[in-house]
């Protein structure tokens, strides 16, 4: 009897024993998540939200390989946002994921937009921009402090975005996807080439002016060719810009490279020295990359960006031509969600009316509306 106790004792001491262990395990296992999701990069990128896995059936049926897709949403524009994520992720089986790049003031609004049945299932993160890596390099009218746009600039920072990538895809928040992106992806670059873009001279966007644009397709139009620096370079002034709201990126070339260094270089002489050109395009984001990426970059099928759409309220495309692009891009004064926007029924089919209420589309025949 008194060896049945001592055997009982010692069972009960070793189920404590390993209950203990799990306990440690467990608690360790917390600790290393929750550090692995809150600490902060070198430039205060937090990672706010993750989900991390699609449910199985769904896993099952896309592909394995995960597509990065980065997209910046700002509050006043995001229900652009959130119509181009949705047409990337419906016409694609791919594995996407996407990196929201937003401020932190926008972040409950943009997770509960997230949170309707068409997206619940949809990968994603969400990165909080620390607009002071910006201080120094971008030069602000105290009277026009409203317009400055920081996130903007988060395209200058995708390896920060996405560090264990070697591929990555960007679009600007004004764009819609008819084609599977993966194919865009699929994009080949050049040997020491860090970015493909869609040259503004090709087929596709040089076949309408863009009125009141000037020589938006060249480097003299974002570029002030008097001052002595940029004479320096010796690029030609002639030389065909490019659209840098959609882009693929090699993430290995571009950290191999320092191009986010080489950009804030730029963009920190710009103060000093007022390099970007003021009569033309007027653009504060495209002058650098110009600089940085000149004869230095691979091209994409101008397909994946068929843009001007926002450059007037006309339509300039054909209804056969719109629909046989793969990528729709409302760059320029007229978005899509605006009261005179062109193509916007093709737009419109992607959006998604905001839970919240705050975002609501402009159109003619009544102030403002939420798309049904």
């Amino acid at each position: 009897m008194t060896l049945r106790k001592v055997n009982i004792s010692i069972l009960i001491v070793a189920v404590v024993i390993f209950l203990l262990v799990i306990h440690h395990n467990f608690i360790s296992l917390s600790d290393f998540l929750r550090r692995e999701l809150s600490d902060p990069s070198p430039l205060g990128l937090q990672p706010i939200d993750f989900i991390p896995a699609a449910p199985q059936r769904l896993a099952d049926e896309r592909n394995d390989k995960e597509i990065p897709v980065v997209i910046a949403a700002s509050d006043e524009r995001l229900g652009g946002a959130i119509a181009a994520m949705n047409s990337i992720y419906q016409n694609t089986r791919a594995n996407v994921v996407f990196h929201i790049v937003t401020l932190n003031d926008t972040v409950d609004h943009l997770r509960m937009w997230l949170r309707i049945p068409p997206l619940k299932n949809m990968r994603y993160r969400i990165l909080d921009f620390d607009p002071r890596v910006l201080e120094g390099k971008v030069q602000v009218d105290p009277q026009k402090a409203d317009n400055f746009k920081p996130l903007t600039f988060a395209r200058f920072y995708l390896p920060s975005f996405v560090p264990h990538a070697e591929k990555v895809i960007y679009v600007d928040d004004d764009v819609i996807v008819q084609g599977d992106i993966v194919e865009l992806y699929n994009t080949p670059l050049k040997p020491g080439h860090a970015a493909a873009f869609s040259d503004d001279c090709d087929s596709t966007s040089s076949k309408v002016a863009v009125r009141g644009a000037g020589n938006q397709y060249n480097y003299i139009g974002f570029l002030d060719y008097k001052k002595e620096t940029i004479r320096k370079l010796a690029m030609k002034a002639n030389t065909c810009s490019f659209n840098p709201g959609v882009f693929v990126a090699n993430l290995t070339e571009w950290k191999l490279q320092n191009i986010t260094k080489q950009l804030e270089k730029w963009m920190a002489l710009n103060v000093v020295e007022e390099l970007y050109s003021k009569t033309l395009a007027g653009s504060i984001t495209t002058p650098p990359l110009l600089i940085v990426f000149y004869k230095q970059h691979s091209s994409i099928d101008p397909m994946w960006n068929v843009r001007h759409l926002g450059s007037s309220a006309g339509k300039r495309y054909s209804p056969q031509f719109v629909e046989a692009a793969k990528l729709l891009h409302w760059n320029g004064h007229f978005k899509p969600w605006g009261r005179t926007a062109s193509y916007a029924e093709v737009w419109e089919k992607w959006y998604l009316p905001d839970p919240a209420g705050k975002f609501n589309l402009i159109r003619r025949h009544s102030e403002a509306y939420e798309a049904k």
